[in-house]
């Protein structure tokens, strides 16, 4: 549904909750709902959707070894998960 700038960290063996990290951004608070209500409709056979964390600006999506974050591009820009899970992964992989 055409999320973009897709990211995916992998974390697995390291220090982080969640062996995978997906991040995508939204183009607005109704594409966020969207990308949500698409993954839902396409994962559900396959997933198991723990818990979601859902606001306009940034839906978090917890699949147990699968963190989903759907951020609007100024929340993405303005938390800057990718710096955080770059350094974790850095760490996993300096071992």
């Amino acid at each position: 549904n055409k999320a973009e700038a897709i990211e995916v960290f992998d974390l697995k063996g390291g220090d982080y909750f969640a062996d995978y990290v997906v991040i995508a951004s939204s183009l607005g608070e109704r594409h966020t709902f969207a990308l949500l209500d698409h993954l839902k409709k396409g994962l559900k056979p396959d997933e198991q959707f723990l818990y979601v964390d859902e606001s306009g600006d940034w839906i978090a999506i917890d699949l147990g070894d699968i963190l989903v974050h759907i951020l609007t591009p100024q929340f993405r820009s303005k938390y800057d998960l990718e710096s955080f899970l770059s350094e974790i992964s850095a760490r996993k992989n300096a071992r």
